[in-house]
């Protein structure tokens, strides 16, 4: 039996002028979706560009909710979803997630168990979950034993790299940042060794960790002007991820370096991908990390909570980029 909901809710919305608090209506499920009452949403940094339309329509952008992770209580489902009831806790990935109730699509929503992380950890989880499974597992198909580079290892998606990397049985994780407070934190998220990528003998920092014979994996969170030096800590036949481009989209590229050791350099993003391939990079990241998740074997720090009526200062807190850490809105 579906739930009687309210027929406005409470949300984060994009406007021009950036993200406003509004109440809008309350939405409904289509077939293969879930509507979740949300208890609480994960933000990133690409939500700080969408609260302004950005890489949406502007006429499909202006008035509807942001938000792009949330955890909470399943209140209805399609009539095509079979996977889900009514009251179960879940975590999801979509779109609308800074409100009080969102919609997911079941193939993008997995069951918390009893004893799983809390709503608020989880809300946190699900984005960063599988770009670094996908990163880590996937396409930079780690194995045991390998030393593994992560570029930005202090960002989400970084901190769940490392701990993919070292739960899939790596030998040695190296993780960078340029701020020496969160490289002090890595250790507690699966780092062996942190430099900084700033210091001119970072490089042969990685080489002498790894006795002269370069990382076999890169996780790639900063591109930009790192990507040849992290070519040349790269031991031949090495796997290269691009995933974010945190330091630049545009930088040199030694291309005799990078046929020289015969390096595998993959992009990947979100973007360009089927509703196919999102479900399945979904189901093998749940088959492959959801006992770990459960146990708490791997988990990301919460930076701060805010409540969502005050979801503007908390995007004013991201761009100052002082946290480490995820920020969580709670409805």
């Amino acid at each position: 039996m579906m739930a009687q909901l309210p027929g406005t809710m409470k949300a984060g919305v994009a406007t021009p002028d950036g993200l406003e608090v509004r109440s809008v209506p309350t939405p409904s499920p289509g077939p293969t979706q879930v509507l979740v009452r949300v208890r609480a949403a994960g933000m990133n940094r690409a939500d700080l560009n969408a609260a302004k339309g950005a890489g949406v329509a502007t006429a499909d952008a202006f008035g509807k909710p942001i938000g792009m992770e949330w955890a909470g209580d399943v209140v209805q489902t399609g009539k095509d979803v079979h996977t889900f009831q009514i009251g179960d806790s879940v975590m999801c990935s979509g779109a609308g997630g800074y409100a009080e109730f969102a919609v997911a699509e079941a193939r993008r929503t997995i069951r918390l168990a009893d004893g799983a992380p809390t709503f608020e950890e989880a809300a946190a989880l699900p984005l960063a979950l599988l770009t670094a499974h996908d990163a880590v597992v996937t396409h930079g198909q780690v194995a045991t034993g390998d030393a593994v580079l992560i570029q930005g290892g202090s960002s989400a998606v970084g901190l769940m790299a490392s701990q993919i990397a070292k739960y899939f049985g790596a030998g040695l994780v190296i993780g960078t940042s340029s701020h020496a407070i969160r490289r002090a934190k890595l250790k507690d998220f699966g780092t062996d060794r942190v430099v900084d990528c700033n210091d001119e003998h970072w490089i042969q920092q990685v080489m002498d960790a790894t006795d002269g014979k370069g990382v076999n994996v890169i996780v790639d969170m900063v591109s930009g002007k790192t990507v040849s030096g992290s070519m040349r800590a790269a031991a031949v036949r090495a796997r290269m991820v691009n995933v974010g481009r945190l330091g630049g989209t545009v930088g040199e590229f030694d291309f005799d370096l990078h046929a020289a050791k015969r390096i595998d350099y993959r992009g990947v993003t979100f973007r360009t991908r089927t509703p196919d391939e999102v479900f399945e990079i979904v189901k093998r990241a749940t088959d492959d990390l959801l006992p770990a998740v459960y146990s708490r074997k791997i988990s990301l720090p919460i930076a701060k909570i805010f409540d969502l009526s005050d979801a503007k200062e908390a995007h004013e807190y991201m761009r100052t980029n002082l946290h480490f850490g995820k920020i969580v809105l709670i409805p």
